[in-house]
């Protein structure tokens, strides 16, 4: 039984999406957004970055759209707010020259906390952001947890297409 989640992440990705931390679920299986209340698979297939819905168990297969994931703090925990801000602080290098190494076109951030924590800004929009990571586009989108309540199914499509439109120009 693995205790870390391990990336999909290759040459020439066009979007890396990244979490904020792995769930303990997540870790333990070794997949990607595989809780049950999780939303990312459906939304990501719903918004048009996959022509089907790909199962949390078949995650790797996301490599096969030119997309990627990863998680900003490797520590899992049963929720992301058990994360402190040194552990943030802790991972940002070795998270940018994961960045800088990969190059992706975009890295999409689900969920503010982690972008704020690398970026230092306090006042995060949801899209594209002003200033690029390592070379990379950034974008930050809600993020697809069942306990976001804050969006609804149809509100998380509605944020992620616009990056899906923005990958095809």
């Amino acid at each position: 039984m693995s205790s870390e989640l391990p990336d999909r992440i290759g040459e020439g990705l066009t979007v890396l999406f990244c979490g904020i931390n792995p769930g303990m679920t997540a870790a333990t299986s070794g997949h990607h957004f595989v809780s049950r209340s999780n939303r990312f698979w459906r939304v990501l297939h719903r918004a048009g970055f996959t022509p089907m819905e790909i199962s949390p168990e078949q995650d790797r297969r996301i490599l096969d759209y030119g997309y990627g994931l990863t998680t900003v703090v490797q520590r899992p925990t049963a929720s992301a707010d058990q994360l402190s801000p040194h552990e943030f602080a802790t991972a940002a290098a070795q998270f940018r020259q994961k960045i800088a190494r990969h190059a992706p076109r975009f890295v999409a951030f689900l969920g503010k906390p982690a972008y704020a924590a690398l970026s230092g800004r306090r006042e995060i929009a949801w899209g594209r952001q002003t200033e690029p990571m390592e070379g990379s586009i950034v974008w930050v989108l809600p993020n697809p947890s069942g306990r976001n309540r804050a969006f609804s199914l149809d509100g998380l499509v509605d944020a992620y297409r616009p990056l899906h439109l923005a990958t095809v120009r």
